[in-house]
């Protein structure tokens, strides 16, 4: 059974747009699934309808093989969400956030208080149970939103943009809970203009585009499918700054001791090296300029 499953789901507002064009996705249990696209593409419209938050023109949404038309509040309480703003209120504590969403799932006090800790420890933020949520910082109040939505156990996580605004060293200790909370066996759908992010965490990618899926596989295959890497170098003070060609690579001097290579992703880094061994460059270190699954998303949303 599949965590969601969504059939030629289609939305026209009355303005005349129609934000999704016959969608269908399949989301399997206990997958970490990336939904990605540029704005406007329909990844809102979809986890709008899939939420009840916005109205279907069209299709079907199953949830656990539970339709949503036909058994929504049976539906809901196996999805939980973590929406891009911030949607508590500031004055109230963060514990009670927690805990208040809890029991619109009718979930008893003492299990919300006894979940809500442990989500709130899990996040670094038991210490500032107590403390009102406008004293908290974004990165805070972003863990916040991703406990509230945990509360009541749910088997479907759906996370959208969670790391918007938060600095590196939180966004990294998210990714580590995230992961270790699939590794549970929770299904975690996430949206993200952090490709890096969908790239490190998840197992399958769909990309959108005028709301239309024009990408679903795993990961592993998909990223077969980029053509070009690029890559910098850092290099011992060279004093020539040109480098002769080389077949399925290009080279670009930045200064005397930085290069930027592009190459096909046929040709091996051991080929690049030998070559620029034979012209006396010594390489000290090297980095990847731009993840690859940036550069295939670039390509195959702006190829129409």
């Amino acid at each position: 059974m599949n965590a969601l499953s969504i059939t030629n789901l289609q939305k026209t507002y009355k303005s005349g747009f129609t934000a999704l064009k016959g969608v269908d996705l399949e989301v399997a249990k206990g997958d970490f699934f990336g939904l990605l696209g540029p704005n406007g593409a329909g990844k809102t419209t979809t986890i709008g309808i899939v939420t009840s938050l916005v109205t279907k023109s069209a299709g079907s949404v199953k949830v656990f093989g539970i339709d949503i038309d036909e058994d929504f509040p049976k539906a809901k309480k196996l999805i939980g969400v973590v929406p891009q703003e911030f949607n508590f209120s500031i004055f109230e504590k963060v514990q009670d956030i927690v805990t208040q969403q809890a029991g619109y799932y009718g979930i008893p006090r003492d299990q919300a208080l006894a979940n809500s800790e442990r989500y709130l420890r899990q996040l670094g933020l038991w210490e500032k149970r107590n403390s009102k949520a406008q004293q908290l910082s974004g990165g805070m109040k972003r863990r916040l939103m991703i406990a509230r939505g945990l509360v009541h156990e749910p088997e479907l996580l759906i996370l959208d943009e969670p790391t918007a605004g938060v600095d590196v060293e939180l966004r990294r200790g998210m990714w580590d809970f995230l992961v270790k909370l699939n590794k549970t066996g929770k299904t975690i759908i996430l949206t993200t203009h952090y490709l890096e992010e969908a790239e490190q965490l998840c197992n399958t990618i769909a990309i959108i585009r005028d709301g239309q899926i024009i990408e679903n596989t795993d990961k592993k295959t998909l990223l077969k499918k980029v053509a070009h890497e690029t890559f910098v170098l850092e290099t011992a003070p060279r004093e020539n700054s040109a480098i002769h060609s080389l077949d399925g690579a290009t080279f670009t001097a930045i200064d005397e001791t930085t290069l930027e290579v592009t190459k096909l992703q046929t040709l091996s880094m051991t080929s690049v090296f030998d070559h620029l061994k034979e012209q006396a460059v010594t390489v000290e270190s090297i980095r990847s300029k731009h993840n690859r699954l940036e550069e295939l998303f670039m390509e195959m949303v702006n190829n129409k």
